[in-house]
């Protein structure tokens, strides 16, 4: 079993800056994200706050980042995490069938784009999945509900497609010319996740339920509470401190997803702080470890 020292969670300004120190302070890690990094950074008409750079496009300030990693030789694992287990002394991360192991973890998941309805946290594991790789074999010949916010998903609601007896199809971007058999587009939005035990249904804005067997939800981000059980979170943020720390040993937090102000210069800031943090952790443990 491998197991590096740091694992980075997302490919934004926080989790740029914090493989880059992890990467200065010789740390083995995995930075995990997009080779697209932020959408957010590229759809930015005009970052004037940035010190150094004055008045940059988005698009060029991503294109600094992408140079930047290039020069110094790193790496984005392209997988998307499903699920972070906290096994004590390490942490396991599971994308789809893959699961990955890290001494330390860095949450740079940025903002949750798709707040989350009303039943979709209560009935995760019980018929709610983040996971088509993962869960959809469960759903042989059911009858699911799909909602997706990104249109790169997409391949993932074909994947359910081929497998699922009936697809009530939510995607929650526009122009989606998505098509299969058996799958049926709706067109208003999905209000609440209907079930006590397990799931059961769902329910659309004008009142109408559905009964389903299960609900997948194939979002562009995952909540870091989501992520990471027991994770402590305020107004919809993972709590940190000064350092950085979350409530959780071990497990540190950088960016959009630590609250406002949303701004590139302060996740920039948060990500360095984090390795910083997460390498004194290491060294603490490497001396308690040599000493028992």
């Amino acid at each position: 079993m491998n197991i590096v020292d740091i694992a980075i969670v997302g490919s934004g300004p926080a989790g740029i800056s914090a493989a880059l120190n992890a990467k200065i302070r010789n740390k083995s890690y995995y930075l995990f994200g997009t080779a697209a990094l932020s959408d957010k950074v590229r759809r930015s008409e005009c970052i004037s706050n940035y010190p150094g750079i004055a008045d940059v496009g988005g698009m060029e300030l991503h294109g600094m980042f992408t140079v930047q990693l290039s020069k110094a030789d790193i790496e984005i694992t392209e997988k998307r995490i499903t699920g972070i287990y906290n096994m004590g002394n390490y942490f396991a991360l599971l994308a789809d069938q893959d699961e990955f192991y890290a001494k330390t973890v860095i949450l740079t998941t940025g903002v949750e784009t798709v707040r989350p309805i009303a039943g979709e946290r209560e009935l995760l594991g019980r018929g709610v999945s983040y996971c088509a790789t993962c869960d959809g074999n469960l759903y042989k010949g059911k009858t699911i509900a799909v909602i997706c916010d990104n249109v790169e998903m997409e391949e993932e609601v074909s994947y359910l497609a081929e497998l699922a007896g009936k697809i009530y199809y939510r995607p929650l971007f526009k122009n989606s010319s998505f098509a299969a058999k058996d799958t049926e587009k709706l067109s208003g939005p999905v209000t609440k996740i209907l079930g006590e035990e397990r799931v059961s249904g769902i329910c659309l804005k004008d009142g109408t339920e559905i009964s389903v067997d299960g609900v997948f939800f194939l979002k562009e981000s995952v909540s870091p509470a989501v992520l990471l059980r027991g994770l402590s979170v305020e107004d919809g943020h993972v709590a940190v401190n000064r350092k950085m720390e979350t409530n959780i040993k071990g497990c540190y937090a950088a960016g959009d997803c630590t609250g406002v102000p949303y701004q590139i210069a302060k996740a920039v800031g948060e990500g360095n702080i984090a390795v910083h943090s997460a390498v004194k952790y290491l060294a603490e443990q490497m001396i308690k470890s040599s000493e028992k």
